[in-house]
């Protein structure tokens, strides 16, 4: 099995930076895929981005981008999820989630991820 837990949330001020951690571990040749999922309250959760592991770009979805971004550790076992220029609409639980590769999956899709951590919470307030 593959266990995934997140770290780094708290508060941070609007314009502020904050750096979130994935490790995953276990049967590790399952987590090429990671991914970054968030959760406002009383919302869907919705994805922020991805990491294809050696196989492919990174992707993000269009609130983020040019403000977070994904990076993977050498071993390719933890993501890293930088977020820069941070707005009080980024405040949500932040969930990293790891799956194997599959050409036909859709990794913007929570369902094509088995593996999941427990979230970490991200207030962006001043």
């Amino acid at each position: 099995q593959v266990q995934v837990v997140e770290s780094g949330g708290g508060l941070v001020p609007p314009g502020g930076s904050l750096r979130l951690s994935c490790a995953a571990s276990g049967r590790t040749f399952n987590t090429k895929i990671m991914g970054w999922f968030r959760q406002a309250s009383g919302k869907e959760r919705e994805f922020v981005g991805v990491s294809h592991w050696s196989i492919g770009p990174t992707i993000y979805a269009d609130s983020v981008k040019g403000r977070f971004t994904i990076s993977r550790d050498n071993s390719g076992n933890t993501a890293y999820l930088q977020m820069n220029s941070l707005k009080p609409e980024d405040t949500a639980v932040y969930y990293c989630a790891a799956a194997p590769f599959k050409s036909s999956s859709n990794y913007r899709r929570e369902t094509e991820y088995p593996y999941w951590g427990q979230g970490t919470q991200v207030t962006v307030s001043s």
